[in-house]
């Protein structure tokens, strides 16, 4: 299905100049033009302009970075569940990274690979698709301070084992929430994002804030 200017504005609440803008910098694909003052932009365009202004008013994206997310990333617009799960693991990964292979990270890190196998079994790390970015650069730092401070890992296993339950209860969520009224997929993944990356964190580290309080009152 194809939408015209103004159907892609109302659909976006996006202005026609920014629509312009995006497809001047490559973030949308050029529109079909069956006649000289027809002009008919994919369906898909909706998603991409809303996964725009999420990054941009969410997490302070800006285009030229936008435009390497895009080029570095094959994303499929037309799936939401798919864009979200994509869309995660970009964002868990940072704004600004450099991709290293195991054998450089291994270096750059200051760790044995018996290290880093041991990181990954416990699920404290991952190796994606395109290797190890800055951000694993900064969970193994993170790691070897708490080892040489002699920090109980338990509180890590926690961690993980909840993250565990909480991963499985999401996916089982959102793949519920997706089956409903395909016309709502764009709200249903706006607030599947929201969930994951905003309420969730923000409701953890609060109940972090609050249970410090209350002891040092106690105290």
């Amino acid at each position: 299905m194809s939408l015209k200017m103004k159907e892609l504005m109302t659909q976006t609440n996006e202005s026609k100049s920014t629509i312009l803008y995006y497809v001047k910098e490559g973030l949308l694909p050029e529109p079909f033009k069956p006649k000289p003052n027809v002009h008919l932009y994919d369906e898909s365009c909706v998603k991409m302009i809303k996964f725009i202004k999420h990054l941009q008013h969410n997490f302070s994206y800006s285009i030229a970075e936008i435009k390497a997310i895009f080029s570095d990333n094959n994303f499929t617009f037309n799936d939401s569940f798919e864009m979200m799960i994509k869309s995660l693991e970009l964002i868990s990964g940072g704004k600004e990274n450099t991709w290293h292979t195991q054998e450089d990270f291994l270096e750059l890190a200051e760790i044995s690979q018996d290290e880093l196998h041991s990181y990954e079994k416990s699920g404290y790390i991952f190796e994606r698709a395109r290797g190890f970015s800055s951000k694993e650069l900064d969970i193994v730092k993170i790691l070897q301070t708490a080892k040489s401070l002699g920090l109980d890992f338990s509180l890590l296993d926690t961690y993980v084992d909840n993250a565990k339950v909480l991963a499985k209860q999401e996916f089982d969520t959102g793949a519920a929430l997706l089956k409903n009224d395909k016309n709502e997929h764009d709200k249903q993944y706006e607030l599947l994002f929201d969930l994951i990356l905003t309420l969730k964190p923000y409701i953890f580290n609060m109940h972090t804030v609050s249970e410090h309080q209350n002891r040092f009152k106690e105290a």
